[in-house]
């Protein structure tokens, strides 16, 4: 993924905060780190925090979010989802 894609991916997910309903924070970056046979091939990462499950399904297809999406699917040769909840 060009550099520029990048930077506007972090960007669009930044704006995600206070504008898709259950965001409760969220943070995104261009991986940058040197442990290069850890990063499996992966060089952006988004992590969200939501209100509660109900928040996390409605992100996914928030207009928002699959503009993202969109934008980024040409160059996305992988996806990796976690979801896990803590207290």
């Amino acid at each position: 993924m060009p550099a520029p894609v990048k930077k506007d991916a972090v960007k669009r997910a930044y704006d995600f905060k206070g504008k898709i309903p259950g965001v409760v924070d969220l943070s995104a970056g261009i991986n940058i780190t040197e442990e290069i046979e850890h990063a499996q091939g992966f060089t952006l990462g988004i992590r969200v925090t939501f209100e509660d499950q109900l928040a996390c399904r409605d992100y996914i297809q928030h207009p928002l979010h699959q503009q993202l999406l969109q934008s980024i699917g040409a160059f996305i040769e992988g996806i990796v989802v976690m979801d896990y909840s803590f207290s």
